[in-house]
């Protein structure tokens, strides 16, 4: 049987390899790290893996192009981005732009407010 954190991501390998996505984000337990590893080395597809916490791992991959930028700006945990950045990552995952757009603003009046 297969476990449902491996089904969800042969799932974006899919959708990867098809061009629904030229990126994706997953997060999973890291018991899975080596199957997933494995299977992305298999599809020659390009990776990066940052610890999480909790026994989890976020999972990056796609386009070289994407992952080369993502290197650059993901550089701490995700929650620690700032309102472009998490805007920028958010659109490069294919996240509907207006809910991107709103999540920016608020978290960039969230910001000023504490300033």
């Amino acid at each position: 049987m297969i476990p449902a954190d491996m089904k969800v991501l042969m799932n974006h390998i899919y959708e990867f390899q098809k061009g629904v996505r030229n990126m994706v984000l997953f997060t999973f337990n890291k018991q899975y790290e080596e199957v997933a590893r494995q299977r992305l080395e298999r599809s020659n597809i390009c990776y990066i893996i940052q610890p999480v916490g909790n026994d989890c791992l976020n999972l990056f991959f796609g386009k070289r192009e994407c992952l080369d930028a993502i290197r650059m700006m993901v550089t701490r945990p995700l929650n620690q981005l700032t309102p472009e950045e998490d805007f920028i990552l958010g659109a490069m995952l294919g996240y509907d732009i207006c809910a991107q757009c709103a999540r920016y603003c608020e978290r960039k009046c969230r910001k000023c407010r504490r300033a």
